[in-house]
Formats: C-alpha cells, structure tokens, sequence
C-alpha cells in the first residue's frame, strides 16, 4: 500500500493566515560549525596509525604532553617508526554546531566524531581536540573537545558523538542589528515576491504608519526593516514583536515531494496532471478522457486530472511504492506535472 500524506488546500482560500517567525528568520541567527582534528585512544585493535598523518599527531601529542619523540618529523628513526605499530589509536575528524543564539565560554555543547581511519570507534575516546570557527584565516580555538565516544548507529561505527563534550573557550555572539536595521529571511517554501510584498505592508501598517522608509522589500526573500526609535535602546524587544506579527501570505507552489528511502508521497492537495498515458510493466493507465480499455483516472474537473486521483488509481491496483515513485517521476519528466517535484534521497 502507498504511504501517502495530503496536504489539504481550500480552493477557495487563496491566502493563510501565518505568523511571521513561521515563514522567516533573522539574519545574524544562525548556527556556526567548529572543527578541528584530534585522536581517540583505547580502540581494541580497530584503530590505524600506519599513515604520515596519524604519526604525526601523535608524535605532536606526545611532545605537547612533555615525552616528546627523538627526531620528531623524520620518519626513518627507529622510535618514530614504532608508532605504527600501534592499532588502538585513530585520526578523527571533529564538528559541534553552535546554536543561532550564540555560545558563552564554559559552554558545553555535543560534539560529532569521524573517523579518518581505522575500522571502528567503538569503545575509544577522544584525547583533545581543538576546533577552530568557520573562518579558515581565524585561526583562534572557540573550544576544546573530548570524553568517550558513544556509536550511534551499528552500520557506521566510524561515525559516534560525545554527549556534551565540547567545551566552549571563547564566546560566540550572533548579532542581529546592522546600522540601525535588521533583516528578515524568508525560508525557502516561502520565498516569492507575492509573501514578501504581504509581509512587507504588514509591518508598514503596523509599525510604521504606511512609512516607506521604514521597512523594505529586497528581493523575494528578503526584507530590511529599520529599528523604531523607540527600541533603539531595546532591539530584542523590538524583533519578539515583530516576529509575532500575524500576516497573510499566499499558498506555496504547488509541490509533490517524494522520499525513495521510505516511500512516502506527500502531495499537495491541488496538484493536477496534463493529459497523459501511462504504461508501466503490465498497468496501463489513461488520465485524460476515460475510455473502455484503460484504468481511467477520475477526474475532479473537466480541465484537468488531480495527482490524487491517479494515486488512488495505484492504490486499488495494488501498484507497489517503487513503481508508483517511478510513474511520478516519468509524468515530471514528460512536463505533464503541474507542480515542483521534490526527491528526497
């Protein structure tokens, strides 16, 4: 049986009711990724320090630690080579998100852990780690990382994290007001020139009087909007009334988004098909004009077929969830879907 989910439209509503920080963010409120490499020790047998790279960090680890290697950097040496032969111990590669609000020091936030070799982090630990900002040319530590590695999922043992193992050493502020303005971002469902031209007389009616001046429209999913004189001195104030605002934006484009892991279909409950026949293995399906000798799609309208009907046609005939994916895709390709198709992998 198809797993399908309508998303059910009034025909007759052409607009819905939203609040703003439903459909937009502000600009300055996002999350930041820190990274940085570091070794998890206490593999059992599962690690790989056979490589230039691994070599030299534990060589690097060992001198930062004050048992520094003869030699260090020239491999050839009898004691630098001996750490080949080490099998507990792998290079990894580690990331922690810092929230859209920002981060103070002494912070605690988890931490993902990846592996660059070996064969399992199963049971190691991660010794130090120092991530560094998205800015590669600010070479500052942000945080410090370690703590037991806990594998999340059996199929990737490379991959664990470490629950509040990031320890923030420098703050992290996400500003919101640039010269006296800040800037609303519609998400990309919302995106169009229709909700950005509501949105923006919205918050002229509101808060500016029919002003021009104050807010304004930059492209389809941006939006300037000058801070009253009156917050000034309390901006924050000012964005938690503005993004509680209730606006009218238009519907979307109409969309049909397909998940081939799960093989789910979730149509918008408007989305109609061109006139099409449709013959897959041994189904022979006709969405236009019913005749005799096709499965015909019932037909909401004269003007044209809805996706549903033809999903319904499927259903009663027991079509499974990988051919049914496919006649969608192949309508899309024919340019007979009347809407955006979306795959998600």
């Amino acid at each position: 049986m198809l797993l399908v989910q309508l998303m059910l439209a009034s025909i007759d509503t052409v607009h819905a009711r939203s609040v703003l920080r439903n459909i937009c963010r502000v600009k300055g409120q996002e999350e930041n990724v820190l990274r940085g490499l570091g070794l998890v020790v206490g593999l059992n047998g599962t690690g790989e320090a056979n490589d230039p790279q691994t070599m030299r960090a534990m060589a690097r680890a060992l001198e930062i630690m004050g048992s520094p290697i003869p030699q260090f950097g020239m491999p050839g040496s009898a004691t630098f080579d001996e750490l080949r032969k080490i099998k507990n111990v792998s290079l990894v590669w580690v990331t922690t998100r810092v929230p859209a609000t920002g981060a103070r020091r002494g912070d605690k936030l988890d931490c993902e852990v990846s592996a660059i070799n070996g064969k399992s982090l199963d049971g190691g630990r991660l010794v130090t780690a120092a991530l560094q900002g998205p800015n590669v040319n600010d070479r500052r530590v942000y945080a410090l990382a370690e703590g037991q590695i806990f594998i999340e999922s059996e199929d990737q043992p490379l991959v664990g994290r470490i629950h509040g193992g990031c320890q923030m050493e420098e703050d992290v502020f996400t500003p919101f007001v640039q010269d006296g303005y800040i800037t609303l971002i519609l998400d990309k469902n919302h995106a169009n020139f229709q909700t950005v031209s509501e949105i923006v007389s919205a918050i002229r009616q509101t808060h500016y009087q029919n002003d021009d001046s104050g807010v304004q429209a930059v492209n389809a999913a941006n939006i300037i909007v000058k801070v009253p004189v009156a917050y000034q001195e309390d901006p924050v104030e000012f964005v938690s009334i503005l993004l509680e605002s209730q606006v009218y934006n238009p519907e979307p484009e109409s969309r049909v988004v397909i998940n081939q892991n799960t093989g789910s279909i979730v149509i918008d409950g408007d989305v109609q098909i061109g006139d099409v026949v449709i013959s897959h293995r041994n189904i022979v399906i006709e969405a236009s004009q019913p005749t005799p000798q096709f499965v015909a799609v019932d037909q909401l309208n004269q003007e044209s077929a809805k996706l549903q009907s033809l999903v319904d046609a499927l259903n009663a005939l027991k079509v499974p969830n990988a051919d049914a994916i496919e006649i969608i895709k192949g309508i899309d390709r024919s340019g007979k879907l009347h809407a955006r198709l979306i795959i998600d992998q």
